[in-house]
């Protein structure tokens, strides 16, 4: 009697529950297939956050390794070659102190410093301080009231520096600057001060000689008397 239940229990499992069937190699892959599909897609790359002419410009490099995100750098040219120019931007000058500021942008190249080079209508130019590669602005000072200048910027790497046109080597004679090169004539104003000074000058001696004919004037009448006066008698005597 106690072996019927038993017997007809096994039955029942082996009978009535499904055995487990075992995986295929198909079934693998379309595991792997899902996995993949519902994976998120990678970031799009984006530009870095680099401008040719901010000053104090992070190396896009530096960006790069910074950035918690992969991002793009600007192509550049190779560093076995001298830069390419430098663009020269805006020069603002301050005439009342004889000094200006300096703008450009960096060019597509490899730069390890910048210099600047200065004309004053002689032959040979001044030459700047070195500047590191992050700079994009620097100051010109000593600069005369009235006077004109040239003035351009040098990008050098280790293979060279980087090329000036014709103008910057031939001085202000004949100078032909292009608009977007790595050169800027500029004048500089007379100084407001001396100019206050000068009007100043002219109407204080304007006033002067005002003051002498009057009182000449008036001198000579009190000495002659009055043209006027001396008719007028001698038509009243007739």
């Amino acid at each position: 009697m106690l072996g019927s239940p038993c017997l007809l229990w096994l039955l029942a499992v082996t009978f009535l529950v499904p055995r487990a069937q075992p995986l295929a190699p198909q079934d693998f892959e379309e595991k792997e297939e899902d996995e993949t599909e519902t994976a998120w897609p990678p970031l799009p790359a984006v530009p870095c956050d680099y401008d040719h002419c901010r000053h104090l410009q992070v190396p896009c490099k530096e960006l790069q390794r910074a950035g918690p995100a992969a991002c793009l750098c600007p192509g550049l040219s190779s560093p076995a070659q001298p830069p390419d120019p430098p663009r020269m931007g805006e020069v603002s000058i301050v005439a009342e102190e004889g000094r200006a500021v300096v703008h450009w942008c960096a060019p597509f190249s490899p730069v390890l410093h910048y210099w600047l080079l200065l004309w004053d209508g002689s032959e040979a130019a001044q030459k700047g301080p070195s500047l590191n590669a992050t700079v994009r602005r620097a100051e010109l000072k000593g600069l005369k009231p009235g006077g004109v200048y040239v003035v351009c910027v040098v990008a050098a790497n280790e293979a060279g520096a980087s090329r000036l046109p014709e103008a910057g080597r031939e001085g202000l004679e004949g100078a032909d600057i292009p608009a977007f090169g790595p050169c800027s004539r500029f004048a500089v104003p007379p100084n407001p001060r001396t100019l206050v000074h000068a009007a100043v000058g002219v109407g204080t001696a304007l006033a002067l000689l005002s003051c002498a004919a009057l009182v000449w004037h008036f001198c000579l009448r009190d000495r002659w008397g009055c043209p006027r006066r001396a008719v007028a008698r001698a038509a009243g005597a007739l």
